[in-house]
C-alpha cells in the first residue's frame, strides 16, 4: 500500500473516532439535560400536590379572600398542564407569584400563623422550594454544558448534522423575584 493511502486511512480513522466521540458526548449531555429537567418536574409535582392542602388551611381562616384562592388554583392548573420548557417556566413563575400572595395573606391572620397544620405545610413548601432551586441549578448547569459543546469549535460543525441544538435555561422571569425579599420580624415579648 502506498504511503498516501496509509495517510488517508489514518486521517479517515482519526476523523471517524472524532465523529463518534463527539456524537457520544452530545448524547450524554442531552440525556443529562433531560434527567435534570425531570428532577425539576418531580419537585414541581410535589409543590402542586401541596398547594391544595395549603389553600384549604388558609381558606378556613380567610374564607372571604376568594380571589386569592382562585388565582392560586388557576395558576396551579396552568402549571400542571404545561409541557414545553418555556411554557413550564412561565406557568411555574405564575404559580410562585400566586403562592407569594397567599403567604402574604397569612400575615393578616395571626391565629393562622400559629396553626400547626399551616406551619407544617408552610415548612414543607419552603423545603420544596429549596429542592426546586437546587434542581434548577443542576438543570441550568447541564444546559450550560450542552450549549458549550453545541457552540464550540469544532463540535459545532457536527451539531447540525446530529440535530443537536442549544437548550434554554430555566430562569426566573421577573427581575423582582431575583432579589432576596426583605422580612420584617415582629418583636417577641
Amino acid at each position: 500500500m502506498p504511503p498516501l493511502a496509509w495517510l488517508l486511512l489514518v486521517v479517515a480513522a482519526v476523523l471517524s473516532v472524532w465523529v463518534a466521540v463527539t456524537f457520544n458526548a452530545f448524547i450524554r449531555l442531552r440525556n443529562r439535560v433531560r434527567e435534570a429537567f425531570s428532577g425539576i418536574d418531580v419537585q414541581l409535582k410535589r409543590r402542586h400536590n401541596l398547594v391544595p392542602n395549603l389553600v384549604k388551611v388558609v381558606q378556613a381562616y380567610a374564607d372571604h379572600e376568594r380571589k386569592t384562592f382562585e388565582e392560586v388554583a388557576e395558576a396551579r392548573g396552568a402549571a400542571a398542564g404545561a409541557r414545553a420548557t418555556s411554557e413550564r417556566e412561565r406557568t411555574e413563575n405564575g404559580l410562585s407569584r400566586s403562592l407569594d400572595r397567599l403567604i402574604a395573606l397569612v400575615e393578616a391572620y395571626p391565629d393562622l400563623k400559629a396553626d400547626g397544620n399551616y406551619l407544617k405545610l408552610h415548612g414543607d413548601l419552603v423545603e420544596i422550594e429549596e429542592h426546586i432551586q437546587y434542581a434548577r441549578r443542576y438543570y441550568n448547569g447541564a444546559v450550560r454544558d450542552l450549549n458549550n459543546r453545541v457552540q464550540q469549535f469544532p463540535a459545532n460543525l457536527l451539531a447540525p448534522v446530529f440535530a443537536m441544538r442549544a437548550e434554554a435555561f430555566f430562569e426566573i422571569a421577573s427581575p423582582m423575584e431575583r432579589h432576596a425579599p426583605t422580612v420584617a420580624l415582629e418583636p417577641t415579648s
